[in-house]
């Protein structure tokens, strides 16, 4: 009944992972899979020879035709109009030439201040890999072999590809609805020791333990409604994933080879750990004010620290070893198992089996700051 009055607490709950499921998704569509092409790129070129030439023929072929240079094209690169500028300087071409490899640089690539290191990264590599197959074009000239096809390119040497063979194309929603849904079912923590608080305050709690009414009783019956609150919040989300971002211009959740029952079982221990972890938190705070920092801090600083907000491969291993410790992580890598990499029962298990001890733990301390007396 106290649940079903919270209608803001409950909507928050509702709302406030989807609406983040919706913006990170649509924020970091393209981080998984960057479209080097569409960014806006201009050429300063001060070698005019064919070998320099063809480097930038070869280029926009894979970039597109690139903005004429602007005479202040270092303020626009600096203000982020331009994303990038390649500088051919003098002398590129006898470097591209020569029989050997170059020992001093002849090719600047030039990036606005904000780009992202991984995009960087490859865009230097590709030049690089760019000028190689110029070089290595012109060393068939010299060599009096017969001229590769236009389109051959030693990118057709290498198929490169995340391998998850029963499992869909990893995509900024895969990533963020995982990510989003378990943050959003540790969120419960907020709404349920606001209940505490109102239940102890109005005498609630004294009269149920005054009619003989179990520690264990009274704290299952705070706990069974969030655990169905939280399967409602899990389905809702999943359906979000499927039907609702590709109407909003971002890309599907894909279900397809998904473990049903594996899926279940990850959700159900992330909800257990989720419920058992607010039972603990309401049961330790004592004012409003406790309860509405208490539980956000500690689930921000959870997210924070276990890959939610931030995902652990980009994090430094120190970081990485710490984010292992965060039961949040354990919940997203459970749901990345199953959704990301087509796991079943014994992939997730590990995880699985950390969050029910979690469970266990939280919910012993639970009973024992339930049983102390009030203040």
């Amino acid at each position: 009944m106290a649940l079903a009055r919270d209608l803001h607490g409950l909507a928050a709950l509702f709302l406030m992972p989807l609406i983040f499921i919706v913006l990170m998704s649509l924020a970091l569509k393209d981080y998984y899979n960057p479209s080097l092409a569409a960014l806006h790129y201009a050429v300063d070129s001060r070698d005019g020879g064919a070998p320099a030439q063809m480097l930038l023929t070869a280029w926009t072929r894979t970039h597109g035709t690139p903005q004429p240079l602007p005479g202040d094209w270092r303020t626009q690169l600096l203000s982020g109009k331009l994303k990038y500028v390649i500088v051919l300087q003098p002398g590129l071409s006898d470097a591209l030439d020569m029989p050997s490899l170059p020992i001093a640089p002849h090719v600047q690539l030039l990036t606005e201040p904000g780009v992202d290191g991984n995009l960087f990264n490859a865009l230097r590599a590709e030049l690089m890999s760019t000028a190689g197959e110029v070089k290595g074009r012109l060393a068939f000239a010299v060599a009096g072999g017969p001229p590769p096809p236009p389109d051959a390119s030693m990118a057709a040497l290498v198929q490169a590809e995340r391998f998850a063979p029963a499992g869909p194309r990893p995509t900024a929603v895969q990533q963020s609805v995982p990510a989003w849904l378990v943050f959003g079912m540790f969120f419960v923590v907020a709404s349920m020791s606001s209940l505490f608080i109102q239940e102890r305050a109005s005498g609630t709690l004294g009269r149920l333990q005054g009619l003989g009414v179990s520690t264990g009783i009274l704290l299952l019956s705070k706990g069974l409604p969030y655990l169905g609150v939280n399967a409602v919040q899990a389905a809702l989300m999943l359906a979000a994933g499927v039907w609702l971002m590709p109407l909003l211009g971002g890309d599907a959740l894909s279900l397809a080879g998904v473990h049903w029952g594996t899926l279940a079982i990850a959700l159900a221990a992330i909800s257990l750990a989720a419920v058992s972890l607010s039972l603990a938190l309401a049961c330790a705070v004592r004012t409003h004010a406790q309860a509405a920092t208490v539980g956000p801090v500690a689930n921000v600083l959870m997210a924070a620290v276990g890959g939610i907000m931030v995902p652990t491969f980009v994090m430094p291993v120190f970081m990485q070893k710490v984010a292992a410790w965060s039961p949040m992580n354990w919940g997203l890598e459970a749901l990345l198992t199953v959704l990301l990499r087509g796991g079943g029962v014994a992939g997730v298990m590990p995880e699985v089996l950390r969050l029910i001890a979690f469970s266990a733990a939280m919910l012993a301390l639970a009973a024992l700051l339930f049983r102390r007396p009030a203040a």
